[in-house]
């Protein structure tokens, strides 16, 4: 039997993360240059893509540029920068014929003015796709997000908009760039690395988490089934014991 008819389809988490990471070392493994894993790197995002709306994912958010990223080369940030514009431009059409809505966190504001305005475009011509949201991590930090969500709901005390009682932890997933997106379920990172990297701090307060040595320009279909099974055969407790979860 395929992986993919192994899955059971109702309980296909809705929300799956993904730390993209190993172009790098992929490329030097193959004595090229880092730019080269990252344009290789393009592909596995329409793999994921395909396979997470095949078996009713409903959001997938990846790991594509850190704030940190930008203390990298100038040249490779630059470069970096010129592939987002040209990978979206390019696959707009696609998700528009796959019903794929895009949408962008992160502090986008830094991003050069071309790459905010095709990223717009693509949020724009896709809003009303409803298959599967694709969620790209840009400019992104989570210590950073909620930074801001600490500074928004200070401004709302100070302008009297709130209460500091009102401030409980719905208010607080309201002010985060991820606040009409649902928290992952299941966080997937590859290239072997174990750690989270300021991503989605808040939000993977409960997500399962799944670690794969395969580098990212190398990750298929058949490597995203693998974790959604890893995630199946967990007993998620939310803090109960499993005599609890098994009286539901």
């Amino acid at each position: 039997m395929e992986l993919k008819e192994r899955i059971d389809r109702d309980k296909v988490p809705q929300h799956i993360a993904i730390i993209m990471d190993g172009n790098g070392r992929w490329a030097k493994k193959q004595g090229k240059l880092r730019m080269f894993g990252h344009e290789k790197g393009v592909l596995p995002v329409r793999y994921t893509t395909e396979a997470a709306a095949e078996i009713g994912v409903k959001f997938i958010t990846l790991y594509a540029f850190s704030q940190e990223n930008w203390n990298r080369p100038k040249h490779e940030v630059n470069a970096l920068m010129s592939l987002l514009v040209k990978t979206i431009d390019k696959e707009v059409d696609s998700f528009m014929k796959n019903d794929i809505r895009f949408q962008v966190i992160g502090n986008i504001k830094m991003l050069p003015q071309k790459a905010q305005n095709q990223l717009q475009n693509a949020i724009d011509r896709t809003r009303d796709n409803k298959r599967l949201t694709l969620v790209l991590a840009l400019s992104y930090g989570s210590r950073w997000e909620i930074l801001e969500a600490c500074k928004n709901i200070a401004n709302q005390v100070a302008n009297n908009t709130i209460s500091i009682d009102d401030i409980n932890e719905d208010l607080f997933s309201s002010n985060l760039n991820t606040a009409h997106i649902p928290d992952p379920e299941l966080l997937i990172r590859t290239s072997g690395e174990l750690r989270i990297s300021n991503f989605l701090l808040w939000q993977i307060a409960y997500s399962e988490l799944y670690f794969t040595d395969v580098l990212w320009p190398d990750f298929r279909k058949e490597d995203l089934f693998l974790a959604i099974l890893d995630y199946q055969n967990r007993e998620r407790r939310f803090g109960k014991t499993s005599e609890q979860i098994q009286e539901r």
